[in-house]
């Protein structure tokens, strides 16, 4: 049910991507948006299909997840304007999946979920996001956030990768934890990527401007 859940909210959030194509001067990064949101549809159907078949889908999120870190990173550098701060983000994006390359070939290993790798993107995402804010808040320009769309990718992203970083920092304890303790947490999770995907949706819509008809 959860699943089905999640699996509905990007779908709806792929659709309403869609709609950059159709509006004018649309950043690049919003038309980048439907194929990675596409990719991710995708990935999520081989790896039900692995989990249906007895196989595991760790492999295959382990080399999604740093894809997915480093778009989200190229998103949020997009909307920064300080060069300095543009440099920081990129060096660090290499960075990291030099990190989680080491990780899963020698620490975790491929066949096991990269848990400590996707924390550090979780907090990598977060700390980027907090910087964006900061410089939109140091802004001397007045700026209409609802029809912000990067206002609304980095909410999401900020309350969704501050939230889940616990949680995934101690997925590798909670393997012995009674099922309660993890429905709990599935529970979570689900509310977040609620949030997420939300936001983005109302990000690709905030820009269509309705006519009003008159009678």
């Amino acid at each position: 049910m959860q699943y089905s859940i999640y699996f509905t909210l990007v779908i709806i959030s792929f659709l309403a991507s869609l709609t950059a194509y159709f509006q004018r001067d649309a950043p690049r990064y919003l038309k980048l948006f439907p194929v990675f949101l596409l990719l991710t549809i995708v990935v999520e159907i081989i790896t039900t299909w692995l989990t249906l078949h007895g196989k595991s889908a760790f492999i295959l999120y382990n080399f999604f997840n740093p894809m997915e870190f480093l778009f989200y990173m190229y998103v949020v550098r997009e909307n920064i304007r300080s060069p300095r701060a543009k440099k920081i983000i990129f060096y660090t994006g290499w960075l990291f999946v030099l990190v989680a390359v080491v990780n899963f070939l020698f620490i975790q290993k491929i066949t096991a979920f990269s848990s400590f790798a996707y924390a550090l993107g979780c907090l990598l995402i977060a700390v980027i996001c907090i910087y964006y804010f900061f410089e939109l808040f140091q802004s001397t320009t007045s700026v209409n956030l609802v029809r912000q769309p990067a206002f609304w990718i980095c909410a999401g992203l900020i309350f969704f990768y501050a939230c889940s970083f616990p949680v995934y920092a101690l997925l590798n304890f909670l393997k012995e934890a009674p099922t309660l303790i993890k429905k709990n947490f599935g529970v979570i999770l689900l509310l977040l990527n609620v949030l997420l995907y939300s936001s983005f949706t109302i990000a690709f819509l905030c820009r269509l401007r309705v006519r009003n008809s008159t009678s």
